[in-house]
């Protein structure tokens, strides 16, 4: 089989470029899961419960998040109702929502598990104790487990890659919006990248107004970002995985942009 995972949507452009492209890359991956980071979709914060219907009818399977999912009140009720619809796991067990779910597609399941890190982020429970538990929860279902892991430093990154080495399908980072250049496969057959990358405008700063992020820099005002109004990028990754074991075969970079 083939998953497609995207990094985090940010606002209109990268809900463009989704609508654009994803049913293209589809076909051209002959991809059977598209998972999708959503948590920048709504003007860079959060996003609403008309995006996740948007999303989902466009065929993505499972939408993960981060740290900005909670910044669209209308969407908390949804978090409950809407399976596919993730939230980071290792939050505190009485908020609202989950952290992973098991899709059916065609004659295999697949699991999405969505956790935060800590270093730079805010407070939350142990990603590396809570992964570990959940990875052993969601392989009594399947062997193909895929894991966006939203988080800002590197390290802590790499090690969660290599603590679910063999253990899991793939590792893909989220949230820096920068897409790095070192997908391999680790040991045991675990796809691997530090940053999914972004979709949304390509030119401008992590996906906001080039200029008003210029300016808070040298300011250092409290000015709120916009997200810039540039032809969009879709970048993400294909990983092939083997259905009877969940063991990645490979991972393929793609970074797409669109004129408009």
């Amino acid at each position: 089989m083939v998953a497609l995972l995207f990094g985090d949507v940010v606002g209109q452009p990268g809900s463009r470029a989704l609508f654009l492209g994803l049913h293209s890359l589809v076909k051209e991956w002959r991809a059977d899961v598209v998972v999708v980071n959503g948590e920048n979709a709504a003007n860079g914060f959060g996003l609403n419960r008309e995006q996740v219907q948007q999303f989902l009818s466009l065929g993505v399977d499972v939408i993960t998040s981060g740290n900005h999912i909670w910044q669209q009140e209308d969407l908390r009720g949804m978090l409950d109702s809407e399976k596919r619809l993730l939230r980071p796991a290792n939050y505190p067990p009485q908020v609202v929502g989950h952290g992973s779910v098991v899709i059916e597609k065609k004659t295999f399941k697949v699991a999405v598990l969505n956790l935060q890190g800590r270093q730079s982020m805010p407070n939350t429970d142990c990603p590396f104790r809570v992964g570990l538990e959940t990875v052993e929860r969601l392989r009594r279902q399947t062997p193909i487990i895929l894991v966006d892991f939203h988080a800002e430093a590197t390290e802590e990154k790499e090690a969660m890659g290599l603590s679910l080495a063999g253990k899991v399908s793939a590792v893909v980072g989220t949230h820096t919006h920068v897409q790095t250049a070192d997908e391999k496969i680790l040991g045991g057959g675990t796809a691997y990248i530090t940053d999914l990358g972004l979709c949304g405008p390509s030119r401008s700063i992590i996906g906001s107004d080039v200029a008003l992020s210029i300016t808070r820099q040298m300011t250092q005002m409290p000015i709120r970002s916009q997200v810039a109004d540039t032809p969009p990028v879709l970048q993400g990754v294909a990983v092939t995985i083997e259905t009877a074991t969940g063991k990645a075969l490979s991972i393929t970079r793609f970074s797409k942009e669109y004129a408009i």
